[in-house]
Order: structure tokens, then sequence, then C-alpha cells
């Protein structure tokens, strides 16, 4: 019985995961859609706070007790579904980048050209799904019929996961996202992004240097937007002992993007 009401529970968990560029998404009389598992939002009924807010928000009511059990399992369904869609993925490479680039910015036609140099070498491009760099990515490998995989974030009145994509899932947790990309990635190209880029960047840092994920190479794309974080963390990070002086040569900075593709497929060659 135990076991039989939790696989009902993490069915119902996983029908909550929310879906994208469903044809009724559409802009309608009512606004923007939102869809939620089998739910469609529109116009006041669109939730204010994303699931990941609403799980690091501090509650003084006792329901969160009889709530968060609930919140596991949709969890743990998310990583099951996250492993299943990507298990037979086969060699990718990870795109990070920033969502607001222009498509007439020159490091969105890098994208785009870094995009379809992975795929012809017969290896997937995952991105985050979404618009910018990501979309470039994803639309190079998807011209030259690549695997291009978008793993998009559950956020309010964000874009959903891009037309360039072939293999798309949409997260309500950022853990569980970011598990993905380090799980599934040989290698990472880095193009100039915010707050969200420089998050998945430094964890994956984080990640390599504490031996809880193996070392892949990080190519950071772009010397101008780049160099001086890393002058920073050579100066001081560095120059403080505040990380280990072998740690910047974790990444590698560069302007030329076949250089920054064949970086990021060397880890493919390490584990030949």
């Amino acid at each position: 019985m135990v076991l039989l009401c939790s696989a009902n529970a993490l069915e119902r968990a996983r029908m909550n995961t929310p879906h994208t560029n469903h044809p009724d998404d559409e802009r309608s009389p009512l606004g923007e859609t939102y869809r939620q598992g089998p739910v469609l939002l529109r116009g006041q009924m669109i939730p204010e706070e994303s699931t990941t807010e609403r799980l690091l928000k501090t509650d003084e009511s006792i329901d969160w007790l009889h709530r968060d059990p609930w919140r596991v399992l949709r969890i743990q369904a998310e990583f099951v579904d996250g492993f299943g869609s990507l298990a037979e993925l086969g060699p990718a490479v990870s795109i990070f980048g920033s969502a607001r680039t222009d498509p007439s910015d020159p490091v969105y036609q890098a994208a785009q050209y870094m995009g379809a140099q992975i795929a012809r070498r017969n290896v997937a491009v995952i991105t985050g799904g979404g618009p910018g760099i990501m979309e470039a990515a994803n639309k190079g490998a998807s011209i030259e019929g690549g695997k291009s995989v978008g793993l998009g974030i559950e956020l309010p009145h964000e874009q959903g996961i891009n037309e360039w994509v072939n293999l798309g899932m949409t997260f309500r947790y950022f853990f569980v996202r970011k598990t993905m990309f380090v799980k599934y990635s040989s290698g990472v190209i880095v193009c100039p992004g915010g707050f969200g880029t420089l998050d998945e960047t430094f964890e994956l840092l984080t990640l390599v240097q504490t031996h809880k994920a193996a070392t892949i190479p990080i190519a950071l794309y772009d010397s101008s937007y780049w160099q001086g974080l890393f002058d920073w963390v050579n100066g001081t990070l560095a120059q403080r002992a505040m990380i280990s002086p072998l740690d910047p040569s974790l990444v590698t900075i560069t302007d030329d993007a076949d250089e920054a593709v064949d970086v990021a497929l060397s880890g493919l060659i390490r584990q030949r």
C-alpha cells in the first residue's frame, strides 16, 4: 500500500511538471499563457512566484510540514524525467550564455557557428533552451541535423523552449536542471551572460575544484567580457590564497570560436 501511494504521488508530481510550446500557448485576449502540466493559466491566474521561490520562502505556517513531502516527490519526478530523457543522449557539450543577446550581435553569430561545429562532430549541443545565446547554439546544431537539447526553467513571464530545440525539458527547480548540465556534458563553452550564466559557470568550477565532479574542459568565449573577471580571480583570489594557484587554469579564455569548440571537445578525447 505504501509503495502504491508513493507511485501515485510520484505520478501526480510528474503531471505537475510545466510544459511549453503547446498549440494553446499563443497569446489570447486574456493575455499571456502559462502552463503547468495539464493546467493552462492566463491573465490574473498566472502565479507571481516560481516553484523555486515557493520552496525557499520562509513560511511561519505549519502547513509546510504537510506540503513539503509532496515537493520531495515532485523533485524526485524531475530527476527521474531528466535522467530518463538524457540517458541515451550520447556525447554532449553545453553552451551557456545570455538570454538577452540579439541575433545581430557577433556573439550570437559565434554561438550559432559553435553549435553547428559541435553538431558536425556528431556531438549533442545542450543549452538552457531559451532565447539569445541559447537559441543561437540550438539553431546552429539543429540546422546541421544534430541533437539540439534545451533544458528550460519555469519562470513567470519568460519565453519557453526556443523553436530550434529537438529535445526539450522544462524544470521547476534550478538545482535539478544544473545537475543535468553537469552530468551529461563532456565540455562547456561559456559566452557572455548575466547572473544565471555566472551561477552555472561558478557552480561547475566549484564542483570540479572540490572533486564532486570530474574535471571537464571549460572555454570562456570573448576575452573582452571575461578577462577582467579572471584578472580579479588571479590577482585577488589566488594571491590571497582563497583558491589554489592552479584553479584559474580550469578555464581557457579565447576569442577564437574554433578554439572554444576544440577545447570543449577535448573532454571527449580524454574519455576515449
